[in-house]
């Protein structure tokens, strides 16, 4: 199943697409030459026979297999699943350049059902390793130290044990999960056929979107609007999807004995659920001294009496409309990346070279920005809306810091490269942070400082609070979702019970702002995803405190940390900094940080 390891981020930025030089498109070819490649149909059939090899040599019989028969099963399944990640992740992006295109929407439903009928005979082999006895498997793992590489994947498969269903449900939900991917495929669908008219010219979301950061407020203003018009037209849709995917999820996770909504997620982030409230109460008792603070210096700046929504991502008043070309963007990434270490920029580089960034805005193309590792056997892609804003330029040290961190835990091999959501966002906002300073130590004034500083604090409100309050808001709509139907005026209501609490009293909101929920993905795709933003951030955040307080050795430090990949638990990977997660006072020292560029932009104003 294709699914995006990092949900699209979303970006809004500024139209005038002749101004940004040539922006890149990918290149699959690295994967397949084409959908009827004769590499792609060998696959398939690679496939179709060891997946049926696997389940006659393997089903009923690991509890009989010794520690070399348990190594060549698990690198067997390894390759299985590197096959069946290199088909769907040329599918997948293939659509995701394209989503309204019906052959490409074929094609990955196509390649979808056939690797899910390849791969139900395997459900066997997940459920057999969590009936190995503690004892008998340990005896394996200290006899080979080849078997003990995956010990963090059996750690994983056995942390379900609990939660287990029978063999036969088991491959019953393996087959209903392409119904599930469905109704994601019908939002991601409906999103990119939306269409908004703002300012007298036709726009897809991302050109609506970017009107919410042009300097004219009624343009600003003209654009929520729209945008709003626009949601509440499709609001029932919406609101079906919705409803179907969390009652969906509410089914599964009853028949599992989940105890709350979020145990899955934490379960597959490899965090606990303690270490997760720790940092979403850390934040929210942060509200007033950060986002509340904030907004009422930046309702100043813009000289208004109360905010309105659509003044959230506004430019500061002396801020120039810039356009930042795709060749200035590069330049301005790579030089933050050399900076700190030119490893990372070698790293960076052929992203850039060999066609594996898609840049550009086009019709169809699914919004926002995402990095895709791909499989470890090939190299990651990363997707960009650029439409050549500064925070454009964040977004691509964002995907690139994605990227650089996929390629490192590459070495890792399928099973063990990939990080859990909780640290997976730790190369993307490093890397930003690093672009972010590269940036603030060229600035020649006190005004270019306090818009590069204004920016960066928006970013990490963003980043932060507004995932917190995300995440608070899928808690209250699958919470409510268990106790019947949700019309849309229901899910309105939860959206706005989190809005004001978050933003402060600087705002007033707009009629039609309720159904904002409508178009955020990460809902959708992957949910309970976004506390892993505001972990990532507060992680950087400690991590860049260490870095500047003490830099001798911090670059290998880091490194080792991005190569580990899935490999070690979070502790294990922050005990080389001296940092600690589950330190119920972590995330206060990350917290400082933002809160400190708030002082020094509160400090400019006397």
């Amino acid at each position: 199943m294709f699914q995006l390891p990092f949900p699209l981020r979303d970006v809004t930025a500024d139209t005038g697409a002749k101004e940004l030089g040539d922006l890149p498109e990918w290149d699959l070819s690295d994967l397949y030459p084409s959908p009827d490649a004769p590499e792609l149909q060998a696959d398939l059939d690679w496939l179709a026979a060891e997946c049926a090899a696997f389940a006659a040599d393997y089903e009923g019989k690991l509890a009989d297999l010794d520690a070399a028969g348990l190594l060549e099963c698990v690198q067997r399944n390894e390759m299985i699943s590197t096959k069946a990640g290199r088909v769907m992740s040329y599918a997948g992006l293939r659509y995701y350049q394209m989503t309204v295109d019906a052959d490409r929407a074929k094609f990955m439903s196509d390649c979808q059902e056939a690797i899910t009928n390849f791969t139900t005979p395997l459900v066997f082999y997940s459920l057999e390793l969590n009936r190995l006895e503690d004892d008998a498997l340990e005896a394996m793992l200290a006899e080979n130290a080849d078997l003990a590489r995956y010990r963090p994947v059996f750690e994983r498969t056995r942390a379900m044990k609990p939660y287990q269903l029978s063999d036969e449900l088991e491959k019953f939900l393996h087959d209903l999960s392409v119904t599930g991917d469905a109704w994601e495929k019908l939002f991601d669908e409906t999103i990119a056929g939306l269409g908004f008219e703002v300012d007298g010219e036709p726009h897809n979301i991302e050109g609506a979107l970017n009107y919410l950061t042009e300097q004219d407020r009624s343009k600003r203003e003209a654009a929520a609007r729209e945008l709003a018009t626009v949601f509440g037209a499709n609001i029932k849709t919406f609101a079906r999807v919705h409803n179907t995917l969390a009652k969906e999820k509410e089914i599964v996770d009853r028949w599992r004995n989940m105890p709350t909504a979020q145990t899955g997620r934490h379960l597959s982030n490899h965090v606990e659920p303690e270490v997760v409230e720790a940092l979403r109460n850390a934040v929210v008792e942060a509200y007033p001294k950060l986002s509340h603070r904030y907004y009422e210096l930046k309702r100043k700046w813009l000289g208004l009496d109360r905010m309105q929504v659509w003044d959230r991502n506004a430019p500061l008043p002396m801020e120039s409309t810039k356009v930042v070309d795709w060749t200035a963007a590069t330049n301005t990434v790579m030089e933050a990346y050399n900076a700190f270490d030119p490893r990372m920029g070698e790293i960076a580089e052929p992203f850039f070279t060999k066609g594996w960034i898609d840049a550009g805005v086009k019709p169809g193309k699914a919004p926002g920005a995402f990095a895709h590792p791909t499989v470890t056997e090939v190299h990651p892609y990363v997707m960009l809306n650029y439409l050549g804003k500064p925070r454009d330029v964040m977004t691509l040290a964002h995907e690139l810091g994605h990227g650089v961190h996929q390629v490192l835990a590459a070495e890792q091999g399928e099973m063990l490269s990939s990080t859990p959501l909780t640290l997976a966002e730790t190369a993307s906002v490093f890397g930003e942070m690093l672009t972010f300073r590269k940036m603030l130590d060229k600035a020649e004034t006190k005004e270019e400082r306090k818009i590069l500083l204004a920016g960066k604090v928006e970013d990490m409100i963003n980043t932060v609070v507004r995932q917190i309050a995300f995440y608070d808001f899928e808690c209250k709509l699958h919470a409510a979702r268990r106790e019947g139907e949700l019309t849309p005026d229901d899910i309105n209501d939860l959206w706005m019970s989190v809005q004001a609490e978050s933003l402060g009293d600087a705002f007033d909101f707009m009629e039609g702002y309720e159904t904002f929920w409508a178009y955020i993905p990460h809902f959708v795709h992957s949910p309970f995803y976004v506390y892993a933003y505001a972990f990532g951030d507060g992680l950087v955040n400690a991590l860049y405190a260490v870095y500047e307080e003490n830099p001798e050795g911090f670059q290998d430090k880091y490194f080792d940390m991005l190569k580990a990949g899935g490999s070690k638990h979070h502790k294990e990977l922050l005990a080389p900094f001296g940092l600690d997660a589950s330190d119920p006072t972590f995330w206060d020292k990350g917290l400082s940080m933002i809160s400190g560029m708030i002082d020094e932009l509160e400090a400019m104003e006397d």
